[in-house]
């Protein structure tokens, strides 16, 4: 019995790391893999470094080495962290070209209709400057001359 019921835990085991995303991105992505044990390797060499004998706050203010190293196991870890997280779901696109194309219609038939000096320029470059004429009335009716007053 002793040995189904380490047979049953085994395979629960198994199909619990079978669904989690975590060791999937594990066994899926070689640059994962190859940060943490980058880090690994970073850290336990710095951990010897450590346990040479000095006090661990001179090493750690003093040893350059130890510094580089432990500077090294942090960056391993942050790319692994970086790695391990799921690129971010891609946000889908509402309209694109199309919704653009009618904000910038509505704004330009907003700003033709509240602004006269805009509209004024829109239609002279659609139908040319306007002339504008003084009309003068000639109606044939002209004042007489002041009495003796010479014509020159």
């Amino acid at each position: 019995m002793a040995a189904k019921d380490r047979i049953g835990k085994a395979s629960d085991v198994a199909r619990a790391a079978q669904r989690n995303r975590y060791l999937k991105r594990l066994i899926e992505d070689e640059d994962l893999r190859g940060s943490l044990f980058a880090a690994y390797g970073a850290a336990r060499s710095a951990y010897g470094r450590m346990s040479n004998g000095k006090p661990a706050t001179e090493a750690l203010f003093e040893d350059k080495k130890l510094q580089r190293e432990l500077k090294d196991a942090v960056n391993a870890l942050r790319d692994a962290s970086s790695a391990l997280r799921e690129p971010p779901k891609r946000r889908r696109r509402r309209g694109g070209l199309g919704r653009s194309l009618l904000l910038l219609t509505v704004a330009g038939v907003l700003a033709m209709a509240l602004s006269e000096s805009l509209r004024s320029k829109v239609l002279d470059l659609l139908f040319g400057a306007e002339e504008e004429f003084d009309y003068s009335s000639n109606n044939g009716h002209a004042e007489p001359a002041p009495v003796g007053a010479s014509a020159a």
